[in-house]
C-alpha cells in the first residue's frame, strides 16, 4: 500500500471501529482482548484513552492507554500487519504521547514481552528504558514482561513538532 502519511487521521476510538481493531488485535497479539473488553475500555473507564489511526477511511492502528493523574500507561498499540514496516508505529506512539501530555501526563509506561525485541527497540527510540520485570506476566505463555518507562517531553509534544 503506498500513502502519504501527511493525510493520516489519529482520532477518537468508536464503538463501530471495534471490528476492525479485533482484526488487527487478532493479527499482532498471541493473547488478543476480546470485543468485551474493548467495549468496557470505551463505557466504563474513566481514564482511558483509545485512538485509531486512519488513512482513507480504513483503519489502520490502534492505540490505548489509561491517564491518571501525571502519568499513562499504554495498554495496547497495534498496526495492521499489511501496512508493518512503513514507520506507521512510530507517528501512532508518539501521538499517544502527545494525547498523554495533552491529558496532563508527564511520564509513560508500558509492559512488553521480554522476546519482544522490536517493539522493545521502537520504544526505546521514544525514551522509554527498562525499569523492572513483571515475572510470567503473559497468561499464554507465562512469559515475563518487561517493564519500561518514559519522561515526556511536554513542550515539544503540545508544540505538535515531530520526533521522527
Amino acid at each position: 500500500m503506498s500513502m502519504d502519511t501527511d493525510k493520516l487521521i489519529y482520532r477518537a476510538m468508536t464503538m463501530p471501529d471495534i471490528p476492525a481493531i479485533l482484526a488487527i488485535e487478532h493479527e499482532a497479539f498471541t493473547s488478543p482482548w476480546s470485543e468485551e473488553a474493548f467495549v468496557n475500555e470505551l463505557t466504563n473507564n474513566m481514564f482511558a484513552r483509545y485512538m485509531v489511526m486512519e488513512y482513507r477511511g480504513e483503519v489502520l492502528g490502534y492505540g490505548g492507554m489509561w491517564v491518571i493523574m501525571d502519568e499513562a500507561h499504554i495498554t495496547n498499540i497495534a498496526v495492521r500487519a499489511d501496512v508493518r514496516g512503513m514507520g506507521l508505529g512510530n507517528r501512532l506512539l508518539e501521538q499517544l504521547q502527545r494525547t498523554a501530555a495533552f491529558f496532563g501526563a508527564a511520564r509513560m509506561t508500558l509492559e512488553v514481552r521480554v522476546s519482544n525485541e522490536l517493539a522493545q527497540s521502537l520504544y526505546r527510540k521514544f525514551g522509554f528504558q527498562p525499569s523492572g520485570i513483571r515475572p510470567r506476566y503473559y497468561s499464554d505463555n507465562n512469559e515475563d514482561a518487561l517493564i519500561m518507562w518514559a519522561e515526556l517531553d511536554v513542550e515539544r509534544l503540545k508544540s505538535g513538532e515531530r520526533r521522527y
